[in-house]
């Protein structure tokens, strides 16, 4: 496959793709925000929010959705901002993902096994 610049793509086809707007609510999504898909494609869905449905069923990165589409980040963003207004995604920003729980200390659990043993 052939890689080509996104800088260079026809301006007519990125006016097209994002129905002629240039800005999107850029407050909502960012290039490290993680998307993932609320529902399957239907017919007659534009083709780049069909395949945005479908890479994204586990939690993908915009700029990892960009890349795929070979689309620059302003126009995917555009897109994703389409897909959120009608609930067919959900965008979290890494950093408003809930943390991992933390692990109990190896010395307390080995206490614990101890007590239980003794008794």
């Amino acid at each position: 496959m052939t890689s080509r610049p996104v800088d260079r793509e026809d301006p007519d086809r990125l006016y097209t793709v994002t129905g002629g707007r240039s800005r999107a609510d850029e407050s909502a999504i960012d290039i490290v925000t993680l998307i993932v898909s609320e529902c399957e494609p239907t017919p007659g869905m534009q083709s780049e929010h069909v395949k945005i449905l479908q890479m994204c069923h586990s939690p993908t990165a915009v700029v990892e959705i960009s890349s795929e589409l070979e689309l620059p980040v302003s126009v995917v963003t555009i897109l994703l901002c389409d897909l959120l207004d009608t609930g067919r995604i959900t965008a979290r920003h890494p950093s408003s993902a809930p943390a991992r729980a933390e692990l109990p200390d190896p010395e307390m659990l080995k206490q614990v096994l101890v007590g239980l043993e003794k008794l």
